[in-house]
């Protein structure tokens, strides 16, 4: 059992270092007028149409990423608790 709670722990602790390294990487699209920022981890940076930033398509587009990350986190739970590691 403590196996798997230092298993756990090590999981996390991974999970942790490549969500910093993803917030550090950027990707850059421009199609027509319109550029995107985004970055690693799926979040968008910023948003420009015309030379203009649009901050309310960024802060739409983000809240979406949220609810469904927040959706696929909650799936995963339970199939982790499946697995035999329970409140993970």
């Amino acid at each position: 059992m403590f196996d798997k709670v230092k298993e756990l722990n090590q999981l996390r602790k991974t999970q942790s270092e490549i969500k910093k390294e993803l917030e550090k990487m950027f990707s850059t699209s421009e199609k027509g007028n319109i550029k995107v920022v985004a970055r690693g981890d799926k979040k968008i940076e910023r948003i420009e149409i015309d030379g203009e930033e649009d901050k309310e398509l960024k802060n739409a587009i983000n809240e979406a990423f949220k609810d469904v990350d927040k959706k696929v986190q909650k799936q995963m739970r339970g199939r982790m608790s499946d697995l035999g590691f329970p409140g993970f």
